[in-house]
């Protein structure tokens, strides 16, 4: 069946790619890069959930979601830089003053994983960026050489996978994931 990516704007499919089994529960939900971190350690249990509520209720999409005919398969978060804790994050440098957009969170359900769900997943991720006047779109993914990532934390993505999608590789960073050195990884779209 094929994926059809779609702007994230119904909570109960985000939930689904980001939420906890148990509401009360304090995970990500997202929200490490997209909100501020005094903010983000201030939100526990339930208000995590009800805080990306806002969000998919914003005009703008808090991220993009892949569907496999109605069930959603895979999450990407996408949003403008200067909206994410990436605008000052000192790790993770700017190639320019360029208003880029960031994605920094790829994400395929259970049961899902290994079908190459990621590109299309990428893809869309670039196109709502595109559609939404992004001048250019980074990720900030794992430089791993090919070796095996975490499930924990490939999350962030590796670079082939961006390369595939047409990024170049733009920076190098101060940031580490799972043993592994970050890269800035652009796409320029105009």
């Amino acid at each position: 069946m094929p994926i059809e990516v779609r702007a994230a704007s119904v909570f109960d499919d985000v939930a689904t790619m980001v939420g906890p089994k148990r509401p009360d529960a304090n995970v990500c939900w997202c929200l490490s890069y997209r909100v501020g971190s005094k903010e983000n350690l201030s939100l526990r249990g339930t208000a995590r959930g009800e805080r990306v509520r806002e969000l998919v209720a914003e005009p703008l999409a808090p991220g993009v979601i892949a569907y496999e005919g109605d069930e959603p398969v895979g999450w990407a978060a996408v949003h403008p830089r200067a909206a994410t804790s990436f605008a000052t994050n000192r790790r993770i440098p700017h190639v320019d003053d360029l208003d880029v957009w960031s994605v920094w969170c790829l994400r395929i359900r259970p049961g899902y994983r290994k079908r190459g769900l990621s590109h299309p997943l990428l893809a869309g991720a670039v196109e709502f960026a595109r559609a939404n006047g992004a001048p250019a779109i980074e990720g900030y993914p794992v430089d791993n050489a090919g070796a095996k990532v975490d499930l924990t934390m490939a999350y962030v993505g590796t670079r082939a996978l961006f390369e595939r999608a047409g990024f170049e590789k733009a920076a190098d960073t101060d940031s580490v994931v799972g043993g592994f050195p970050r890269v800035v990884m652009r796409l320029d779209l105009r």
